[in-house]
C-alpha cells in the first residue's frame, strides 16, 4: 500500500508563511493560523511542503489504508485558502450557511478572502471540529 506523502515536516511555519508574495493571502493566512491554533490549543507544524497543520488524527478506511493528517490544517492556496477539517461535525451545515462566501468539497472548505466571511463563525466550526475529533481520540502534538 502506499505510503502518505502529507507528514509533519520540521520546516518552518512562519518562514513559509512569510514567503507568501501577496499581502492580503499572507495576512489572511497568518489569521487563519492564529484561529486555528486557539481553537485547538496545538501549536502549528508543516505537513508537507505546503499544509499548516494543527494536532493530529489516526485515521483508517474500510480499504485497510490508515495515517496520520492535521486535525485541523490550512494551505493558502493561490485559487484560494484550502481549510482542513473545520467542518467535520454534525450540524456544521448550520454554521456553513452562516459564513459567507465559500465553497467546499470532499472534505475541504475553501475561502478565497477572509473578508469574505464571518471570522466569528469560521472559529465556531473550527472549534466544535476540534471538539468533535478530540471526543472521537484525536492525539495532540504530530
Amino acid at each position: 500500500m502506499a505510503e502518505n506523502k502529507t507528514k509533519p515536516t520540521g520546516a518552518a511555519v512562519s518562514a513559509f508563511l512569510g514567503a507568501i508574495p501577496e499581502a492580503v493571502r499572507k495576512s489572511d493566512a497568518k489569521t487563519l493560523a492564529q484561529l486555528m491554533q486557539a481553537a485547538s490549543g496545538e501549536k502549528p507544524a508543516m505537513w508537507g511542503p505546503s499544509i499548516v497543520g494543527f494536532g493530529s488524527v489516526h485515521y483508517k478506511y474500510d480499504s485497510g489504508r490508515e495515517g496520520d493528517m492535521p486535525m485541523i490544517g490550512f494551505s493558502p492556496r493561490k485559487a484560494a485558502h484550502v481549510l482542513y477539517g473545520v467542518a467535520s461535525f454534525d450540524g456544521a451545515d448550520k454554521l456553513l450557511a452562516c459564513l459567507g462566501k465559500h465553497t467546499t468539497g470532499k472534505g475541504c472548505l475553501y475561502i478565497k478572502k477572509l473578508a469574505d466571511v464571518d471570522e466569528k463563525v469560521l472559529a465556531t466550526l473550527m472549534a466544535k471540529s476540534v471538539a468533535a475529533k478530540r471526543k472521537k481520540g484525536a492525539k495532540s502534538g504530530c
